[in-house]
């Protein structure tokens, strides 16, 4: 289905006229991603996906493996001792629950898939250049209080805050 829309626009040169100019736009291929995000985090033991917020709702109550702050360390590209420290768990901690193949509490594993939507999000606002979305997390921001938008990870509002952040670079605001 195509829609129309029109643009009005006054004549300089008289107030009174107005011109109307129409456009046609397809909304399937203007919005693809808001129409049905899939997102993806790929482990060792398994890969988990959630298309829906209740796909992620149930993920979370399962816990994800230790292994996913690996992974998420990856994407971020940050050291994994400072993705533990975001999560506030100690090195040692951390090592013996990976290896005893514990899971995440739901908190923790909420936080990892948020994360992991955010930078995903992240790349596609960048086109896919990863270089210039990490040098962009690492920056401070005018718009985040002048503090980097890495160091906003640890909790679910500052998570929020550096997508809104992203929304408003993609659509040509200040970010």
């Amino acid at each position: 289905m195509l829609y129309v829309y029109s643009i009005y626009a006054a004549n300089e040169m008289e107030n009174k006229e107005k011109s109307v100019s129409t456009k046609w736009f397809h909304p399937k291929r203007s919005i693809p991603r808001e129409r049905n995000p899939k997102w993806r985090l790929k482990l060792a033991e398994g890969e988990y996906e959630w298309p829906t917020q209740m796909d992620r709702v149930n993920i979370i109550r399962k816990g994800l493996p230790y292994e996913s702050f690996e992974v998420l360390s990856k994407r971020a590209d940050l050291p994994v001792k400072q993705v533990l420290q975001l999560f506030g768990i100690p090195q040692t901690t951390y090592n013996k629950k990976k290896k005893d193949k514990d899971l995440l509490s739901s908190r923790d594993s909420e936080v990892v898939l948020v994360l992991t939507e955010l930078l995903d999000y992240g790349l596609e606002v960048f086109n896919d250049e990863k270089e210039k979305f990490q040098r962009w997390l690492k920056k401070p921001n005018i718009s985040l209080g002048e503090v980097a938008p890495e160091s906003l990870f640890d909790s679910l509002t500052g998570i929020q805050e550096v997508r809104n952040c992203l929304n408003r670079l993609e659509y040509g605001n200040l970010a």
